[in-house]
């Protein structure tokens, strides 16, 4: 037996000693996805934008769209796009009382006295759709309000200035067509018109031409653009959401002739195609602005503004062509999408340059970038985004 005596393991340590040893760093570890015991979690960014890869009718799939989100978007769209237009219209009309102007007779369809300055309050009455939908999209939906214009979250300027360029000759030459079509079945009275003179003919196209391409615009957000994508947000085919914005984009023009019925229906069916195989509204809102410009042109050079009525009352022969100009239009743009690499699925944005913290150059002073998943496509370049 050994003389030493056992250690005394409730001595205190000797002098300079630690107490205890000091606990390891990042100790204890994070729960798996979660912040450490005790630690506020991480907010949330305010919006969030769908996978990379997703079609345009896809975007609202960005893991925020629960019911309670839905049903608010859906009832800001609907009585937003019904409010706004009342607020506007009143204030209009109240202007025109507090100016001393007639107004128009009770029996017609119009308010204000002067066939121009209504035509006016009801486009930009109309206007208010832009603002609705992306409120909407951005406090209910909480994604980028940009997502509604394009897989892109932006407008594509330069996609939109080709698509112009070959929307405006074919919609002339449409009613062109139109017009010679009338011309020659029922003689001079389908041009008959006043002409309103230089100054009134110029002052119209400048109020008018103005005011169309927000119009215009308004209605492609809401029925090409929002209702696509609400309805893609749940649903894998973009077609249900196409066909019920198609039917409901022709509802709101009011009930006129069968052949204008048709002829809406029939060309929102290919605006929707061409929206999602484009990836964004920039196609279809050229080709609505070409029309309206175009329409309203001929109207006010006729000088029947005061009678004008809409594509609702549109006859069979402008049914005829549009079978043929739809698809023409659609078709060709398809095309030069392609050729030119218009992006239709979502990704990083080209012209957006990298991030220093997550820099893609392998010599950067932090590290080479986490490789992408091979099994991932890379989405094409959008030349014209960066036009």
């Amino acid at each position: 037996m050994s003389d030493t005596p056992p250690p005394n393991v409730w001595a205190p340590p000797p002098a300079g000693a630690p107490q205890w040893p000091a606990p390891a760093q990042g100790w204890p570890p994070p729960g798996h996805g979660r912040p450490p015991f005790g630690a506020a979690p991480l907010p949330q960014p305010p919006t969030a934008t769908a996978p990379d890869g997703s079609a345009y009718h896809e975007q609202a799939r960005n893991g925020r769209q629960h019911v309670p989100q839905r049903i608010g978007e859906f009832l800001l769209v609907a009585v937003g796009n019904l409010a706004a237009p009342l607020v506007v219209v009143a204030f209009g009309a109240l202007a025109w009382y507090v100016l001393g102007l007639d107004f128009a007779p009770e029996d017609g369809d119009r308010i204000l006295g002067d066939p121009l300055a209504d035509e006016a309050l009801s486009l930009l009455s109309i206007a208010t759709g832009i603002p609705v939908v992306l409120l909407a999209v951005r406090w209910c939906g909480r994604r980028p309000a940009g997502t509604v214009v394009s897989v892109m979250g932006r407008l594509r300027w330069g996609w939109l200035a080709r698509c112009a360029a070959v929307a405006f000759p074919l919609i002339v030459l449409q009613m062109g067509g139109l017009t010679l079509w009338g011309y020659l079945s029922d003689g001079e009275e389908a041009v008959a018109g006043d002409f309103p003179g230089w100054s009134g003919f110029l002052l119209g196209l400048v109020v008018l031409w103005a005011l169309i391409p927000c119009q215009a615009a308004a209605e492609e957000f809401v029925f090409r653009g929002w209702l696509a994508q609400f309805f893609g947000g749940f649903l894998k085919s973009p077609w249900p959401g196409i066909v019920v914005a198609s039917a409901l984009f022709a509802v709101a023009h009011g009930i006129g002739e069968w052949s204008g019925f048709a002829l809406l229906f029939y060309s929102a069916m290919w605006w929707g195609w061409l929206t999602v195989r484009t990836g964004g509204l920039e196609a279809v809102i050229a080709v609505h602005v070409a029309n309206n410009m175009t329409a309203y042109a001929i109207t006010v050079a006729l000088g029947q503004l005061a009678e004008s009525g809409n594509a609702a009352d549109a006859p069979w022969q402008a049914l005829v062509l549009e079978l043929v100009a739809a698809p023409a239009y659609c078709l060709l743009i398809a095309r030069l999408a392609g050729s030119h690499g218009v992006r239709r699925l979502s990704g990083p944005d080209p012209a957006t340059p990298a991030d220093p913290a997550n820099p893609a150059d392998p010599t950067s002073p932090t590290g080479p970038a986490v490789p992408a998943d091979p099994a991932t496509p890379a989405a094409p370049r959008d030349s014209a985004a960066s036009a």
